[in-house]
């Protein structure tokens, strides 16, 4: 089969692999229908994580076509059209139970083979994912394609951004970065009851689609960013800031932002060695600090509704559409944002 691939430092490949096969009877083979390229990609493909196998498919972003089930699959069949969360997992373990479906015991991140051993990405003709029945979902009425990848994915990440940041109805709300996932952090914020959401990014593209989306906005860059949140909290700060950048910088604006009391709430993958902020810095504001990873899985079943109400545009998100065989491209237009592109959809060819 064709897949994207990792060569190395910003060297992704468009190449043939070998296809993948049922290696356990939980397994399903699934024909890649859409993926896209996530911010998260971006780490491996900049080498900020290392340990990834040269020749490993690149992605976890991916709906499509079940065309294959080992023979203890329950759940589904051939034909059956499903969407994915970013990691596999077995639905029965304790971290399962409590709806923590990203720290599961099995669980496999799509995209990440180091030594020979994990599992490839979906950004590939064909993708084997294991314990199917768990970690699938039937796309169901209403749903498209397109919209059960996001599912997947980053409107399951916004949506916990701001869960962790309790989002309640009044009060002032704070999202930094307005990439994909701060956009539908912004979604995430609306749909818990945020009356007011505050925006911050610096490309302009960007901030117009966070008012779009239901934010007002401000350039991080301008001097005033501070002023406007503190003038509208009578000085105190914002109820809680969510973070979906994953660096230093965002998280230091996070913490001078966020009033004492309040909850920083970081979905951005950073990989710094230490946090942005000193634990004294966090006594003295009594601050609250919630990060990881988004149990997706466990978040899908409950945004399927609002996704079939069409609600929101969200798949206005994909800035460019293009074929698998054009992927190379669409990492560098993604990495180096050129012709405006905030993410990018792939189909087969």
């Amino acid at each position: 089969m064709k897949a994207l691939t990792f060569h190395g430092k910003q060297e992704i490949h468009f190449e043939t692999i070998a296809d993948p096969r049922i290696l356990t009877p939980t397994d399903v083979i699934v024909k890649m229908r859409a993926c896209a390229i996530c911010g998260s990609d971006l780490h491996v493909y900049h080498e900020h994580e290392k340990g990834i196998d040269t020749g490993t498919a690149m992605g976890h972003e991916f709906a499509g076509e079940i065309v294959e089930v080992g023979g203890q699959v329950k759940a589904y069949r051939k034909g059956d059209m499903i969407m994915s969360p970013f990691t596999t997992s077995c639905g029965a373990c304790f971290y399962c139970r409590i709806g923590l479906t990203a720290r599961c015991v099995q669980s496999q991140l799509y995209g990440w083979v180091e030594k020979g051993k994990g599992l490839h990405g979906g950004q590939a003709e064909y993708v084997r994912v294991p314990l199917a029945d768990s970690t699938l979902m039937k796309i169901p009425e209403g749903v498209s394609l397109e919209e059960g990848l996001l599912l997947g994915d980053i409107l399951s990440t916004g949506f916990f951004c701001a869960q962790q940041a309790q989002v309640t109805p009044g009060g002032v709300y704070v999202v930094v970065g307005c990439g994909p996932v701060g956009l539908m952090t912004i979604l995430g914020a609306r749909e818990l009851g945020a009356e007011r959401i505050v925006a911050i990014d610096s490309v302009p593209e960007r901030l117009t689609m966070a008012r779009k989306f239901g934010a007002e906005t401000i350039n991080g860059q301008h001097p005033e960013a501070f002023q406007v949140i503190l003038d509208a909290t009578e000085g105190r700060g914002a109820e809680a800031v969510m973070e979906a950048v994953g660096s230093h910088s965002a998280v230091r604006l996070a913490l001078e932002l966020v009033r004492p009391g309040g909850i920083i709430s970081s979905v951005g993958v950073c990989n710094d060695a230490h946090l942005a902020f000193s634990p004294v810095e966090a006594y003295n504001k009594n601050l609250t600090y919630k990060i990881g990873r988004c149990p997706a899985r466990n978040i899908m079943e409950r945004l399927i509704p609002m996704v079939q109400k069409k609600k929101y545009d969200i798949t206005s998100v994909f800035s460019h559409t293009m074929r698998l065989s054009d992927g190379v491209r669409g990492y560098d237009m993604f990495a180096n944002k050129k012709d405006n592109c905030l993410k990018v959809l792939l189909k087969p060819d």
